[in-house]
């Protein structure tokens, strides 16, 4: 069904769907207790083609309220979540689009009705200065809809902007590491470094949070943990500016760039280059 929705909204037979409204000034009629679901439907349909999507929402929603259990309640509630989000309703959106999943989850659209309440979550991360609880949720939600139902048109996406959540994650801890290290607050930034190394090894943040490493740690004096973060971005990030950032601070030092020592980064030295997981 939600391959079609595109298509219905221009399907519409104006004249039944119009007259629901006539003398209403546009306005959801308040009595819609006479009219048939399909009548109802098709006014939402026709809000929806002209994109006054809170008006299709409640209309689809009157179609929910006044025929449950039916056919046309069913196609009304996935229609809802997708005109809510459509209007940027986001809570409005994951309630309709949980109360689908609910009450409809072996549905072939229940894949579409997680796909909409994970993108509920997504679209409201536009920066990585935000709450990140947002970006918690959006990644559970699209989880979801990865695992649960992997063969569906709306996988592959849910794939690709779970991993673009995931590298917001990562960027939030940089941001946070980069403030402390401008203020020479090393413990502290070296903890967010840590992170980004340690559980965002496959984002875009890695080298720069490796590098980030080299310098907290030389300021602090601690060299083998230096060397070793050095050793990592050699072996794994060569073709990057941060590798050559690296390499002419540590070596301006006499220092060389291996896995020196017994620490943290000579464990993740070991995991990522060697192999050696145990």
């Amino acid at each position: 069904m939600a391959r079609g929705f595109a298509g219905r909204s221009k399907m519409l037979v104006a004249g039944a769907a119009l007259a629901i409204v006539a003398g209403c000034g546009g306005a959801p009629n308040p009595n819609l207790d006479g009219y048939p679901a399909d009548e109802i439907y098709k006014r939402a349909e026709y809000e929806v083609s002209t994109r006054d999507f809170a008006q299709a929402a409640e209309y689809f929603s009157e179609v929910e309220r006044l025929y449950p259990y039916s056919d046309w309640a069913k196609r009304a509630l996935i229609m809802q979540a997708y005109s809510y989000h459509s209007d940027k309703d986001y809570e409005a959106a994951r309630g309709a689009a949980q109360r689908f999943i609910d009450f409809y989850p072996a549905d072939e659209d229940a894949a579409y009705a997680q796909y909409l309440l994970a993108l509920s979550y997504y679209d409201q991360i536009d920066e990585v200065g935000r709450d990140q609880g947002l970006t918690f949720q959006a990644l559970q939600a699209l989880r979801v809809v990865i695992e649960a139902y992997p063969d569906s048109e709306y996988a592959r996406s849910a794939i690709l902007k779970f991993d673009l959540a995931f590298d917001h994650l990562a960027g939030k801890e940089m941001e946070i590491g980069r403030y402390y290290i401008k203020r020479k607050h090393y413990p502290a930034a070296i903890n967010r470094f840590r992170v980004v190394v340690e559980q965002f090894q496959t984002t875009t943040h890695t080298p720069e949070a490796l590098y980030r490493l080299v310098e907290a740690y030389l300021a602090l004096g601690l060299t083998d943990e230096a060397v070793t973060a050095g050793a990592i971005l050699g072996h794994n990030y060569q073709s990057t500016v941060w590798y050559d950032d690296a390499y002419t601070l540590l070596t301006g030092q006499g220092l060389r760039m291996e896995a020196v020592g017994d620490n943290w980064l000579t464990a993740i030295y070991r995991q990522m280059i060697r192999g050696e997981w145990l």
